[in-house]
């Protein structure tokens, strides 16, 4: 029987989702970037995977759970910009256009390091 071709991972790099941002999500690999958590984050909103955007988030900041009921229908991801936030860094920022059917989110999202760990602080939304 013939696997079924693996689709490609919705935070926009040609790589099937299974080794991208999939591998995050079930824990075999972390992001060595922000960018890298931005991304697997976009895509964890895209799956509805609450667990990993919650694991994903800094204690400080974390909400205490996420509701999808109204969630958009995200349709694609464009990073604008990066600054620092490298394996070399403890913090680090990521400007993006997260585009929804109807509209688009540009927010530029703060991260920092928390025991070695890349986690998503906060964001301000770019008008």
């Amino acid at each position: 029987m013939a696997r079924p071709a693996p689709t490609t991972c919705p935070c926009g790099l040609p790589q099937p989702y299974e080794s991208c941002c999939g591998r995050y999500h079930c824990g075999t690999a972390a992001a060595s970037t922000a960018e890298a958590l931005m991304r697997s984050r976009y895509c964890a909103f895209t799956r509805r995977d609450a667990a990993y955007l919650l694991r994903t988030w800094h204690p400080d900041t974390r909400p205490p759970g996420i509701d999808f009921a109204d969630a958009p229908r995200w349709t694609g991801l464009e990073i604008v910009e990066t600054a620092d936030g490298s394996a070399f860094h403890q913090h680090g920022t990521v400007t993006f256009r997260a585009h929804f059917e109807g509209g688009v989110l540009h927010e530029r999202s703060r991260f920092a390091r928390l025991d070695g760990a890349w986690v998503y602080v906060d964001g301000d939304f770019i008008e």
